[in-house]
């Protein structure tokens, strides 16, 4: 309660600051936070509905800022990096794990919250069924570096995305010597790169590239889209792709977060996902275990070793 004092035997100059004081104490009594910033990677397509639903349900307005399929992910990890000592976001939606764990290391999540991982996609070879079968789909990775799929494969630049987690996920599990000569060997053999895992599925299914790798909600939306593809996963070299929350260090609205973040993981939300295809009914893939802090604390030396290979 505020207790204010009387106006009674006030000038008019007193009565007039007075009246300012009291409507300011009185908007700050009633004033309650309504609203939440969520920064996420998460395609458009798929949040935007959802965190629609979640302000109909509790009344918590959402302001939402996307990623670009070019930089998948990478862009809003660096804002966050930028906003740290002034954080203007509350809540990061991450549809996969390496750059939450990340910005753990840097200080930019709130250590008293754990990262939370829900969800499963894959990584998969997708091709088109045009030009060749599944009986035709290569054995093993290694086997992309073959003259016989010379110009035919198609994959994003592996310094963003999924696509970047799976090549550094590659490197600590083959080791850096034999890593880089595969990294080496598809460039020789004019693997085509692309801005982002759904550009991917598009050559396959114009047919300029046979064969492609990608993630399993991309081929979900090429299939929609009736593009002629098929998509395997890849077993003994990928990896499942879970999303990941990380609660902004910084941000003095954790309860409303938290609130959001149980709403993301409930089975409706998930069962919503998988229905709009952004996720994986059943889970699939290698069930490898992940040393997510080596991989973190080499990213920046791989990533370099990448550009070296990629864009020299």
């Amino acid at each position: 309660m505020v207790v204010l004092p009387s106006a009674y035997g006030m000038t008019s100059l007193s009565k007039y600051l007075f009246f300012w004081v009291l409507l300011a104490l009185l908007v700050g009594c009633g004033s309650k936070r309504d609203s939440l910033t969520i920064y996420t990677s998460q395609d458009q397509v798929y949040a935007e509905p959802i965190l629609r639903d979640f302000e109909k349900q509790s009344g918590i307005k959402i302001r939402a800022i996307y990623d670009s399929e070019a930089v998948k992910t990478v862009g809003l990890v660096n804002r966050l990096i930028f906003e740290k000592n002034n954080p203007q976001c509350d809540l990061f939606w991450n549809n996969e794990e390496l750059r939450t764990r990340q910005l753990a290391t840097k200080g930019v999540l709130n250590t008293s919250m754990r990262i939370e991982a829900f969800g499963t996609r894959t990584r998969q070879w997708v091709w088109n069924t045009n030009q060749i079968s599944m009986a035709s789909i290569p054995k093993d990775l290694f086997t992309l570096t073959n003259a016989h799929w010379r110009s035919k494969v198609a994959i994003a630049l592996p310094l963003f995305g999924s696509t970047s987690t799976h090549f550094q996920i590659l490197r600590q599990k083959w080791g850096k010597k034999r890593w880089k000569q595969w990294c080496r060997g598809l460039i020789a053999n004019d693997v085509i790169t692309v801005d982002g895992n759904s550009v991917v599925v598009q050559l396959v299914g114009r047919g300029e590239v046979a064969l492609g790798i990608t993630d399993s909600d991309d081929i979900r939306a090429g299939l929609k889209n009736q593009l002629p593809i098929a998509g395997k996963s890849i077993v003994e070299d990928g990896f499942i792709i879970r999303n990941s929350i990380g609660y902004i260090a910084g941000s003095p609205y954790q309860n409303l977060s938290k609130r959001l973040a149980e709403y993301l993981q409930s089975n409706s939300v998930k069962d919503s996902l998988i229905e709009a295809g952004a996720l994986d009914s059943f889970s699939s893939g290698s069930s490898q275990k992940i040393d997510w802090q080596r991989i973190v604390a080499e990213n920046e030396i791989a990533v370099n070793e990448l550009k070296s290979v990629f864009l020299d």
